[in-house]
Parts: structure tokens; C-alpha cells; sequence
């Protein structure tokens, strides 16, 4: 069995506890999550998977369960314990019972102001990066008894982070507000030169400040926005939908540029979606 986001809502968003952070965090992370795929094993004991578009960002993923395999392209990895994963390439997770996961999807990740990190050197694979984390508090994530408990452990020390790093926020602060604005304004392809001129900074200081951030440069991460933006879209009203929203020139354009973000594997889990896309 296959569930791919935003064609098979209900999975996602039912089997899938997920919680927005607030105030200083929401700048930095997206939500948490945790997998709630109890009722499911019992449907499928051979297990399933969810196949998932290109995303902004990092999730850091810490396994509450058995072992599980994450797909990044061709590229198979075997999740036991904890990991960091970009989340700018489609992937599939293949889930067995036993499996059970939390998450912490993060625009930024807050350990940028702790440790040198420059993202852009973790893009291509799943690392096992402890030190992004501090494995007490990871002990701490394991041992709770909620979903609600893990987030509330997690916010508090990340709160705890930015609220000593307070001074040092620009880069963050400049990457994740052109993120907002070009994705509430439908506006992704504004150059990199308009970008840095609003800012007041040079390009290339623009850029290392997406790279060091996101990992991916400012043009890659907003045509991901971009066509996360389109395909939610169409899926939710496709009645009121227009490719030009999006600044596509017409309706293939549009096409070509979703299965630019697919992998081989993606593309044929899709092949059902993309003929009713077509239609």
C-alpha cells in the first residue's frame, strides 16, 4: 500500500500527530510530529508506505520503535535510531509494524547559533549528526509517555537557545521572512539580486546565508515552495484552480516542473495522480 502526500489527505492528516510551534520557535521550526499507524498494522501486517514531495528544510527524526527504511532517490537507509534528514529531495518511507516515529521539522535549525554548521555540506544523504542534539534530552524524548509531553521537552529547549542567541538572528530572520512573504505572495521568482538589494546585503551574502540555513540555494528552495504551493492547491479545490497563480505559463509548464521534484520511484507511485492531473 502507498499513501502520497496531499493526493491521500486522510492518511496525513489523520495518521499523523502534528503540532505548529509558536512564538520564537515558529521562526525556526515548522511542527513536530509523531506516526500513529497502530490501526494501520493491523490492515496491512506486510506494512506500507508514504511517499513524500521536496520540502524546505530538515526533519530530525528520532525512532521510538522498531527499525524503518527511508528512501532518499535511489538510496536506501535504515533508520534504528536517530537521524537528520533534508528534506529538499522526495522520499519514501517504508513502514513495518513495530515502526514508530517523532520528528521535528525545522525551516532552520536553532543549532546554527551552538556549533558551526553550514547545512549545505548535509544535503545529499540521512546523517547520523548526534551532535546536533543533545543526547540527554533525546533520552529525555524517548522516555516520554505523550506526543504532547516530547513537544513540550523539545520546546523548551530550543526556546532556551534562541533566548541566548537573541543578538545573532539576522540570517535566520532574513531567510525565513523571504520564505513567508514569496510563498503568501505567490511571488517565487523574484532573482536573487532583487532579494539582496531589499535587504541591503551583496548576493553572494544572500546566498550563503540560504546555503549555510536551508542547505539549498534561495532560487531551489523557493521553487520547492513553489510547487508544494500548486499541488495543495489543486488537490484541495481543484474546481478553482489556475496554473498561472503560480506564474506557470500554462498547464504543462506546470507538469514539467512537478516531475522535476519526483524520483523515478515517486513518479511511479504517481503515475494514477499525474494521468487525473493531466486530465
Amino acid at each position: 500500500m502507498q499513501h502520497v502526500e496531499f493526493f491521500h489527505k486522510d492518511h496525513f492528516e489523520n495518521r499523523y500527530r502534528r503540532r505548529k510551534a509558536k512564538g520564537s520557535l515558529s521562526q525556526f521550526i515548522d511542527f513536530f510530529w509523531e506516526t500513529d499507524f497502530d490501526e494501520l498494522f493491523v490492515q496491512y501486517p506486510d506494512g506500507f508506505s508514504d511517499a513524500l514531495f521536496p520540502n524546505v528544510g530538515y526533519t530530525y527524526l528520532i525512532n521510538l520503535g522498531t527499525p524503518c527504511v527511508m528512501q532518499l532517490e535511489d538510496e536506501k537507509y535504515d533508520i534504528k535510531n536517530d537521524g537528520f534528514l533534508p528534506r529538499h529531495k522526495a522520499m519514501i518511507c517504508h513502514h513495518s509494524t513495530g515502526n514508530k516515529l517523532f520528528g521535528i521539522k525545522f525551516n532552520v535549525s536553532p543549532v546554527v547559533f551552538q556549533k558551526r554548521v553550514n547545512f549545505s555540506e548535509y544535503r545529499e544523504y540521512i546523517f547520523p549528526l548526534a551532535y546536533l542534539i543533545d543526547r540527554a534530552v533525546v533520552d529525555k524524548v524517548r522516555k516520554a509517555g505523550s506526543f504532547e509531553e516530547r513537544v513540550k521537552i523539545l520546546s523548551d529547549y530550543y526556546e532556551a537557545i534562541i533566548a541566548e542567541n537573541e543578538g545573532s538572528l539576522k540570517p535566520v530572520a532574513v531567510v525565513t521572512e523571504i520564505l513567508q512573504d514569496c510563498a503568501t505572495k505567490n511571488s517565487f521568482d523574484v532573482s536573487i539580486e532583487e532579494l539582496s538589494k531589499r535587504y541591503g546585503i551583496s548576493t553572494r551574502t544572500l546566498q550563503r546565508y540560504f546555503e549555510t540555513s536551508t542547505g539549498i540555494t534561495s532560487k531551489k528552495a523557493l521553487q520547492i515552495l513553489r510547487i508544494r504551493k500548486a499541488v495543495e492547491a489543486l488537490t484541495k479545490h481543484p474546481g478553482d484552480f489556475h496554473y498561472n497563480q503560480f506564474g506557470y505559463y500554462d498547464y504543462s509548464h506546470f507538469l514539467k516542473h512537478l516531475k522535476q521534484f519526483l524520483t523515478h520511484q515517486t513518479v511511479t507511485v504517481l503515475q494514477p495522480h499525474l494521468k487525473l492531473l493531466k486530465g
